[in-house]
């Protein structure tokens, strides 16, 4: 069980950092992949533990419970027959009121203990699933970020193939790329103008409405119905 428990506080102790730039570096998730592959194996090997531990711990709670209550028992009868005067049946009771408390307090003993194992195993169980979803959140982050990054080199490696072709020597090559360029930059100048075509709308509804809500208010000052 130690074993496994320093297993888990390997994996929740992990360097998130060192995973982002090792990622960074080779342009890949594969190490997010591995922890995340690793932590659940983990998780499942833990909730397998924290199960047998749990029933051991309940068991034992209940063995402790019925020799507590036999031992309970033996005491009072004890007592009734030292009041009686029976001093064997006293002795003979009280012998085994001895072993059964003796084995009353290891059954609790032994149930605290795994008592305690098992919180320990719920509250790794926790924290470990807790580290996997920021893990898993950080993976999604960076699939995005190193999705961006290759979307970009695509562009910038389009745009210095389309400036090699500018400087190629070739006349024809050279129109050709100057041609690509202008419907780049006129399809750019169209969208700029539709954005602004349509900033230049909502600006103009918006300063109408104020221009309206002035004006009622104006009439309900000078007592005006509104449809005058």
């Amino acid at each position: 069980m130690a074993s496994l428990l320093e297993k888990i506080g390997t994996l929740i102790s992990a360097n998130l950092h060192y995973m982002v730039d090792e990622a960074l570096k080779s342009n890949s998730i594969a190490v997010f992949d591995q922890y995340i592959r690793q932590v659940e194996n983990n998780l499942a090997e833990l909730e397998d533990a924290a199960a047998t531990v749990g029933g051991e711990a309940r068991m034992l709670r209940r063995k402790y419970d019925e020799f507590a209550g036999k031992a309970a028992e033996l005491d009072k009868n004890i007592d009734m027959f030292l009041s009686e005067g029976r001093e064997e049946l006293a002795v003979a009771a009280q012998t085994k009121f001895n072993s059964t408390k003796r084995l009353a307090d290891s059954y609790k003993e032994q149930a605290d203990r795994q008592q305690s194992e098992y919180q320990k195993l719920l509250d790794a169980r926790l924290k470990l699933e807790a580290k996997l979803t920021t893990v898993k959140q950080e993976r999604e982050e960076l699939q995005a970020l190193l999705t961006l990054a290759k979307s970009k080199e695509v562009s910038t490696k389009a745009v210095k193939s389309l400036d090699d072709l500018v400087g190629s020597g070739d006349a024809d090559i050279a129109r050709v790329a100057d041609s690509i360029r202008a419907r780049l930059d006129k399809a750019q100048a169209e969208s700029d103008m539709v954005a602004s075509r349509l900033d230049r709308q909502m600006d103009d509804v918006l300063e109408r409405e104020t221009l309206n809500r002035q004006l009622e208010e104006r009439k309900r000052r000078l007592g005006m119905s509104a449809g005058s």
